[in-house]
């Protein structure tokens, strides 16, 4: 498999302030690898506070890792860029601007003309099942459809990789499967490589090509599992494919044993 994104040795620290001048050390992140391949589709899970939310920033270079290295096709990550785009688990658009504008937000940035970036932002808008809606502001959209414009305005920009926090957490159930198979549709289409952090079981399984599995804090990769699971996932009966079943208790246990999730 060739390597998309390397993670090397990543370790995290934070300080956190208990009053008056004292600080106390708190490890989110020990001694973190692993590789995504090209198109490949990755699902992170592991108990609460094992740190993924943290290690979805710092592939995204939004906070600096204490050691180790991240790499996009071999170029080290020292910050945000265009080769990654991340989708938030809160909706984090804008509310007054309209649907197009939170998706234009990415090519803004990027200084594309006012042309260019209003056809990028409506081929993406249709392609995550909102035409008709590019006027609307979030405050008219169900929590669905905000989720819909997050993810086109992160697909907006052309990412390599495309980073996922939890992207789901906040739905009901029946629009939490939905937008799983759209997300499959859409990366089925394109063929980005995707990094996806979930608290979710069955989700991981469902969408991924491997799943990681996370220690508590400070979190570590306790193992790697493959899902061999076929494809086009959303074609099949796949969450009452036996192996499917095998693949989800296999993770339950896994993570019981911890006896902290």
């Amino acid at each position: 498999m060739q390597a998309k994104l390397e993670v090397k040795n990543i370790s995290k620290t934070f300080l956190k302030h208990v009053g008056k001048g004292q600080f106390m050390r708190i490890q989110a992140l020990n001694d973190v690898s692993f590789q995504v391949g090209e198109r490949e589709f990755l699902s992170i899970i592991g108990p609460s506070g094992c740190g993924k939310t943290t290690l979805l920033r710092i592939l995204d270079g939004l906070i600096e890792h204490d050691s180790g290295e991240v790499l996009v096709d071999g170029r080290p990550v020292t910050g945000p860029g265009p080769d990654r785009g991340m989708v938030f688990q809160t909706f984090n658009l804008f509310p007054w601007r309209d649907v197009v504008g939170n998706v234009e937000l990415g090519l803004e940035i990027q200084g594309l003309p006012n042309g260019k970036r209003r056809e990028i932002a409506k081929k993406y808008i249709d392609l995550v099942g909102l035409p008709g809606f590019e006027d609307h502001h979030p405050h008219e959209l169900s929590g669905g459809m905000q989720q819909r414009v997050g993810l086109a305005r992160a697909l907006a920009i052309d990412p390599e990789i495309l980073l996922m926090d939890e992207p789901f957490g906040y739905l009901d159930a029946q629009t939490r499967e939905l937008l799983q198979d759209e997300l499959l549709r859409i990366w089925h289409g394109t063929k980005k490589a995707v990094v996806f952090v979930t608290h979710d079981i069955d989700e991981a399984v469902y969408l991924a090509d491997r799943v990681i599995v996370m220690t508590p804090r400070p979190g570590t990769v306790r193992e790697v599992i493959n899902v061999d699971l076929p494809r086009p996932r959303w074609e099949y009966n796949t969450r009452a494919n036996t192996e499917f079943v095998k693949l989800r208790t296999h993770i339950r246990d896994s993570l019981r044993d911890d006896r902290r999730i």
